[in-house]
């Protein structure tokens, strides 16, 4: 994860595809512009994300809860941000 501006984080996804006449595992990544309203994530934070109306030209995500952060390796948080104790 990195931080292009203010209230907006970059979040990348990875996963595993078999390629389709090697039958090996290749890695594949995507990258989201989501919306960090508190601006509480930082760069290498682990994040989970949902789906969203369009914030800007290349914002349709939004921050749900960080799930583990970059500088300490310990147990992740589980409280969700401010807004989401509805969903």
């Amino acid at each position: 994860m990195s931080k292009p501006g203010a209230k907006t984080v970059k979040v990348e996804v990875e996963r595993l595809v078999q390629h389709t006449t090697y039958r090996r595992y290749v890695r594949r990544s995507k990258t989201f512009m989501a919306h960090d309203e508190r601006e509480a994530c930082g760069i290498g934070d682990k994040v989970e994300i949902v789906e969203t109306r369009p914030l800007s030209a290349r914002k349709r995500w939004r921050v749900k809860q960080i799930i583990a952060r970059a500088e300490s390796g310990a147990a992740p948080i589980a409280a969700p941000l401010a807004g989401e104790a509805g969903e």
